[in-house]
């Protein structure tokens, strides 16, 4: 089964049913509509739930709107965004990186 890695403050507001979307950059697990998947908290690396993948949209960081950001936490503006991205990924990241976003739901 596919992992997901979430920061505790993450883990909690999936759980609590806030966030139902997940942005990833760089897919390295080959992320497919109906993959199940386990959430792992990624201070302490223990599971904390099993989710499905529902949706898949693919967009550039530079052209993500308001509306794509349901489910998913806000940033306070487009650069804490971009640079939100750059400390997971590093520097590669700009603002024509692909950003497959994901839409889930708990199982």
């Amino acid at each position: 089964m596919k992992t997901l890695k979430f920061r505790q403050n993450l883990a909690e507001e999936i759980l609590a049913g806030r966030k139902t979307a997940t942005w990833r950059i760089f897919d390295d697990k080959n992320l497919q509509v109906g993959d199940r998947l386990e959430f792992i908290v990624w201070e302490s690396k223990e599971k904390f739930v099993e989710a499905e993948i529902l949706s898949i949209c693919e967009k550039k960081l530079k052209d993500i709107e308001e509306k794509d950001y349901l489910g998913h936490e806000k940033f306070v503006s487009n650069e804490e965004m971009l640079n939100n991205y750059r400390n997971f990924y590093g520097e590669r990241v700009n603002w024509d990186t692909l950003v497959k976003m994901i839409d889930f739901k708990i199982l």
